[in-house]
């Protein structure tokens, strides 16, 4: 068992731990003063059927009283629809500031699940248990949650630390294979900001990593847990350093909202990540090499190296409407050389378009 600290102002806030099961789930909550409290799971039609039940009879003995919310599994239901049906079933149950929400499930599942940990009665105590690759790298840690509104992703949301963060890294046995894809564009993207040993070691295992090596898998977890917490540590709220963990966030958001969410988000964000490498080798950031290098470790991980079906004046007017915009201008994470990104505020539209045509998305009437 792995555990890693997350601190802010150099104090202690909560653990990450990785595990290959759900056996000290119990004794890690526990830690937290659950006695006589009460306990709702919250989690989705698919890892309903796979966890629900396991993770209820573990944590049984240090709760008073545990319930479920079990919504339908899928990016359209991160809505406040969705909250609103939770905040029902908290209040006919009577949860006040004492209790505890856990988020059983992958990012949609953890974002629905901390905005409204965030908002009921102003802020209840609430844990994640990620059950997938993108989750377990990426949006378990850090505090950021949120949902859609009116399909512009995570348009709302709040700041608000889980107490714990439990990862059973054996829950990727289970994880369907264009999800565990998607977590990897999480991965890639960890090594591309911030460490290019990190990048390389990807590199090097990226046969035991797409067969599901756990120890491998954990090892890489673990890594990628470290780079995010030493990030969010620095910057909780987002007010610099932290906006790099953005890099293919620009553009991978607009093209996930103009597919309409039927692309996995890490796919998104690695189509992105690729468009922003592009710009990053013209800019002399880059060699042209290394380019083409990060297009290979793309396609390694199964990752999407073009987008079609997409016109990139409409991807583009999408990007003018994410909430990573600041005072009007497009914010873009940009490479200096791999392990080392920047904001940068200076972006062209030409630029962009040269980027969207290498992902294969061009300025033509139909789009191809």
């Amino acid at each position: 068992m792995e555990r890693l600290s997350v601190h802010l102002e150099e104090k202690p806030i909560y653990s990450i731990i990785l595990d290959q099961s759900f056996d000290h789930l119990a004794q890690e909550t526990e830690r937290l003063g659950t006695a006589g409290r009460k306990l709702c799971i919250v989690t989705d039609s698919n890892v309903a059927p796979l966890y629900l039940k396991e993770v209820t009879e573990k944590l049984q003995p240090v709760f008073q009283q545990i319930d479920s919310f079990v919504f339908p599994a899928g990016e359209e239901q991160k809505n406040l629809d969705t909250v609103r049906a939770l905040y029902e079933a908290l209040i006919q149950k009577g949860y006040d500031r004492g209790d505890m929400l856990a988020a059983l499930g992958g990012g949609v599942t953890g974002d629905l699940c901390g905005f409204a940990a965030a908002t009921y009665l102003r802020g209840i105590s609430f844990i994640q248990i990620p059950t997938t690759l993108l989750a377990q790298v990426d949006s378990s840690i850090g505090g950021k949650t949120g949902v859609d509104f009116d399909s512009y992703k995570n348009m709302v949301g709040a700041f608000h630390m889980p107490k714990l963060v439990y990862t059973n890294v054996r829950t990727l046995l289970t994880l369907p294979e264009e999800q565990f894809i998607s977590g990897m564009g999480e991965v890639v993207k960890h090594g591309l900001i911030k460490n290019e040993e990190y990048y390389h070691w990807l590199i090097q295992h990226s046969e035991e990593i797409m067969n599901r090596d756990l120890s491998v898998c954990e090892q890489m977890i673990l890594e990628s847990n470290r780079i995010k917490r030493d990030v969010v540590e620095k910057d909780p709220k987002e007010k610099g350093e932290r906006a790099l963990l953005n890099f293919g966030h620009t553009l991978g958001h607009a093209i996930e909202k103009k597919k309409e969410f039927s692309m996995y988000h890490g796919c998104c964000v690695a189509a992105g990540a690729l468009a922003a490498a592009w710009i990053s080798m013209e800019r002399g950031g880059i060699t042209a090499e290394e380019l083409a290098e990060i297009r290979q470790v793309m396609e390694k991980f199964g990752l999407p190296l073009a987008i079609d079906g997409l016109k990139a004046q409409e991807v583009l007017e999408a990007a003018k409407h994410d909430k990573k915009m600041d005072s009007g201008v497009i914010k873009f994470i940009l490479l200096k050389k791999i392990g080392q990104a920047y904001v940068d505020r200076s972006v062209t539209r030409e630029e962009m378009l040269g980027a969207l045509k290498y992902i294969g998305v061009q300025e033509t009437e139909d789009g191809r």
